[in-house]
């Protein structure tokens, strides 16, 4: 995962059939437990997709499951695994519903956890651990948003070997700081801009999520792809 920059794989038995998927979130569980379990043990069930579904109730599954990638497989009753598909495809390629024109602010996550450059990576990837974020953002002493760290980050920098005690707390002072591996420059839409835009964003610049900022350049909340996912689906069945 780490070397092809994946944010989840597909995990099969020996005649390429469906065990279940692998995200991010679980590597990270993998690497910050001393543990022998195989790659099954971790991976999570999927809904069932098909290449015939129509896609608003693949979309509505996903939505559903909380998984931002699933495997496609032939039938319902043949889990022999064909394909995969993305919230990132849906988003590319669907014709989006008149809501989209609404402004960010109504799906934006107003509470937002941020860290700031001058942080250590171990500190966030137990936070991200303990609360399954996917990626916060990183702003300034003046609480300017100035990047993003992410799962994807911490996970594709290779560099990163957090050892976890028994209270899983690890030691600072071996993490490098957030200012290393994080993602710039910060993706910022306005409170008013509208929803199609944050998609725009998300898909143009294969990022995860966008951060929202108020009148004043300042940090106001947070809209990621699943958000997105479920204002289209919101949207194509109101």
């Amino acid at each position: 995962m780490r070397d092809y920059f994946l944010r989840g794989v597909v995990v099969v038995d020996e005649g390429n059939r469906l065990v279940g998927m692998l995200s991010d979130q679980d590597i990270m569980n993998v690497t910050s437990t001393r543990s022998n379990v195989t790659v099954s043990g971790y991976a999570r069930q999927s809904p069932t997709i098909t290449p015939d579904m129509d896609v608003v109730k693949a979309a509505k599954l996903m939505v559903q499951s909380k998984q931002n990638r699933v495997p496609v497989v032939k039938s319902t009753t043949d889990r022999t695994v064909v394909g995969i598909l993305s919230d990132v495809d849906i988003l590319r390629n669907v014709e989006l519903p008149k809501s989209t024109s609404n402004a960010i602010e109504a799906i934006m996550t107003k509470k937002v956890k941020t860290c700031s450059p001058e942080e250590r990576v171990s500190k966030v990837w137990n936070y991200m651990i303990e609360t399954d974020y996917t990626g916060i953002p990183v702003v300034s002493k003046k609480g300017d948003p100035i990047g993003m760290i992410t799962r994807r980050d911490i996970i594709k920098s290779g560099a990163v070997r957090i050892e976890v005690e028994d209270d899983r707390r690890t030691r600072p002072n071996d993490s490098p700081k957030v200012e290393r591996f994080m993602s710039t420059p910060a993706y910022t839409l306005s409170e008013n801009e509208s929803i199609e835009n944050a998609i725009e964003i998300v898909v143009q610049r294969d990022v995860g999520r966008v951060t929202i900022v108020n009148g004043q350049g300042k940090l106001s909340g947070i809209v990621d792809r699943q958000d997105l996912l479920e204002s289209i689906v919101k949207g194509w069945t109101d």
